[in-house]
């Protein structure tokens, strides 16, 4: 069989687009079937995963060398491949770079995983967790563990955490040193992290050594229990939560914080007082009722700042600032973050580290509004790989075209408002 082209590709996916779609008759496929179809296609999952993390490791590979070939300096090699395998799969750049660790580590040192997933007999999650839990390995070992999990028929029978704990076992066995070094260097990677939550939530979270984690908790629990104790009406969570907002900031959660927020407002907004949503950097958009309410309990008891940004009337487009230094000033520097909001590269979504000129500056770019969007630092430093360039495009919305290596091209848009959907 020929290998398949995109084309084929493309009507595959057709045909299963119309697999017992809505509105067909509930006794055209017997519900036996449907399970054997479930089945079928989960096969068929790992089966594209794994040409997936084969293509990806030929085309990285095939990169490399082309780099070398041009006289890429060693240390700059690979620079700009996970990108456009990130672009490709419309996934984010980080995304992307550990499907191509993983891909690399499957292809030349743990052939009887990449089979098992081939052929549907795991999935792509447990084999990346095979990936995951022989990390610290030599290959001599991380090959014996292969042979064995994976190489076995019975890997098939094996659910999540009993394939986890075999790995384990089978590390600490044949490298009892490595895995005792890997969990020293993991706290390393201690740090706390935040991401949106739903209805103006958040989740913060701390990445210690176990030994610390399981004295926190406890520590908050006997609080919590404490306070219960003492007649205190709030839930034991919400006794936990506000002890840990009370330690780290220094202040009663009944006192507002100090917030910038910044009310990105449409001509009607300014002009007629609509309801538009706010923007909190950090967070993302919230409501404009409890933008008000945080200002008006904030004015009270602490500092709050208000940042308007306006748009030109009718439009969806934050206006532009103008200047002729090379570097941005700071003032520019926050207006590009207000009005990107995320890593301009598509499907990235990662905070804004780096404002950007779309076009190097050496090549005649610009420091204007215009001629600069904003990146995360991995972003950034891959667009200066070998082959890649890009440039703004006119339009009523702020539009930049990036041109990869491979001359695919993608288009990338400035967020429009929103709630501002009469303006478009």
């Amino acid at each position: 069989m020929s290998d398949p082209t995109v084309a084929d590709l493309a009507s595959w996916a057709a045909a299963l687009a119309g697999l017992d779609a809505p509105g067909d008759s509930a006794t055209d496929i017997p519900d036996a079937a449907r399970i054997d179809l479930l089945r079928g296609l989960e096969r068929l999952k790992g089966a594209v995963d794994a040409a997936q993390h084969r293509l990806a490791h030929a085309f990285e590979e095939s990169q490399r060398a082309e780099q070398r070939h041009a006289g890429v300096p060693e240390q700059r090699v690979g620079e700009g491949v996970a990108l456009q395998v990130a672009l490709a799969l419309r996934e984010s750049h980080q995304r992307a770079a550990r499907l191509l660790g993983a891909a690399r580590v499957l292809c030349t040192e743990m052939p009887q995983t990449l089979a098992a997933l081939s052929e549907g007999r795991i999935n792509e999650w447990r084999a990346m967790l095979l990936v995951r839990e022989t990390a610290c390995l030599s290959e001599e070992h991380r090959r014996t563990i292969d042979e064995k999990i994976a190489g076995d028929d019975d890997v098939e029978r094996l659910g999540t955490k009993h394939l986890v704990s075999s790995a384990h076992h089978l590390a600490a066995r044949l490298d009892s040193a490595g895995v005792a070094e890997r969990q020293r260097l993991a706290e390393r990677d201690r740090r706390v992290t935040i991401r949106p939550a739903p209805d103006t939530m958040s989740y913060v979270t701390a990445l210690v050594p176990v030994a610390d984690g399981v004295a926190m908790y406890a520590a908050l629990k006997r609080h919590a229990d404490a306070a219960a104790a003492a007649g205190d009406g709030r839930g034991r969570g919400q006794v936990m939560a506000d002890t840990v907002v009370e330690l780290v900031t220094g202040r009663s959660t009944d006192v507002p914080p100090a917030v910038e927020l910044q009310l990105i407002m449409t001509d009607r907004a300014l002009l007629a007082g609509d309801d538009e949503p706010a923007h909190l950097p950090g967070y993302g958009v919230v409501p404009a009722e409890w933008a008000r309410d945080l200002v008006g309990r904030a004015a009270s008891a602490t500092t709050a700042w208000l940042r308007r940004l306006y748009v030109l009337p009718g439009g969806r487009s934050l206006m532009a600032m103008d200047s002729r230094r090379r570097t941005v000033p700071a003032g520019l520097a926050a207006f590009i973050t207000a009005r990107d909001l995320r890593c301009r590269t598509p499907w990235c979504g990662a905070p804004v580290r780096h404002v950007d000129h779309v076009q190097p500056h050496r090549d005649t770019g610009t420091t204007r509004a215009h001629d600069l969007q904003g990146l995360c630092e991995r972003c950034n430093h891959a667009k200066e790989a070998l082959g890649w360039s890009s440039r703004p495009r006119a339009g009523p919305v702020h539009t930049t075209e990036t041109t990869t290596p491979t001359g695919h091209r993608y288009l990338s848009f400035a967020p429009l408002l929103p709630g501002d959907d009469e303006a478009a």
